[in-house]
């Protein structure tokens, strides 16, 4: 039985090939894609539970591959690239990405982080069968994670997932100091390995809509430490 339906996007043959092998031993099931174009095309035409994408590609690039994705389908996306600059990995991930894996890596390490991603969709799926409704409101905010809505003085603001998941956790824990380190694990699902810059751009996006909205709730710096979501008592 298979595990599930994973797109692999790279231009570079003996990569696809490598990941191919050890993903299918795994259980999972692997098509290829070797160019931004094909990858679309695929992904319009068959069904999968992941995709792992590289960013530099010829016809369309990694970063325009996940906005055609993203349009439509909120399926996982890692994104692979030699870049490992924080403004590539931030902009991955305000493009919708869940993960981000820089090469070159350990074949291991990217089965980790596709277990761990699926693992997260998986029981956010559980919940949603459920009926269970993730939200949590305070004065003149709105945050439900099961449809993505962020609403401040009953305005919806489109906020990309990442910020969206980072503000829920926050706020699901009023005036609980997280590390950047916690945070990253926690709401990323994986050790960034010390990538800490990329909370600090997200919360700082996140202020960018919610500064001032309210003095009865602030998102706060907790110098030296971390961040909270701080509610007056």
């Amino acid at each position: 039985m298979s595990m599930g339906r994973i797109l692999v996007v790279d231009d570079d043959i003996n990569i696809c090939e490598l990941l191919r092998l050890y993903i299918e031993k795994e259980g999972y099931e692997v098509t290829i894609a070797n160019d931004g174009g094909q990858a679309v095309t695929k992904f319009k035409t068959e069904s999968f539970n992941l995709v792992l994408l590289d960013i530099m590609l010829p016809v369309l690039d990694g970063w325009q591959v996940c906005r055609e994705i993203r349009k439509t389908s909120q399926v996982p996306i890692i994104m692979l690239s030699a870049r490992g600059e924080v403004f590539d990995k931030v902009l991955g991930l305000e493009l919708g990405a869940d993960d981000y894996v820089v090469k070159p890596f350990e074949t291991k390490e990217i089965l980790a982080r596709i277990k761990a991603v699926l693992r997260r969709v998986n029981e956010s799926s559980s919940a949603s069968s459920q009926n269970v409704v993730k939200e949590v409101t305070y004065d003149k905010l709105l945050i439900n994670l099961t449809n993505y809505e962020l609403r401040v003085n009953g305005e919806q603001i489109d906020t990309p997932p990442k910020e969206m998941e980072l503000i829920y956790h926050l706020a699901s824990n009023p005036n609980r100091v997280f590390t950047r380190d916690q945070l990253l694990d926690e709401v990323w699902g994986f050790d960034y390995y010390g990538d800490s810059r990329t909370v600090d751009v997200h919360v700082k996006r996140l202020r960018e809509k919610l500064e001032g909205v309210s003095d009865q709730w602030e998102l706060k710096t907790v110098w030296g430490v971390g961040y909270k979501f701080d509610v007056k008592e």
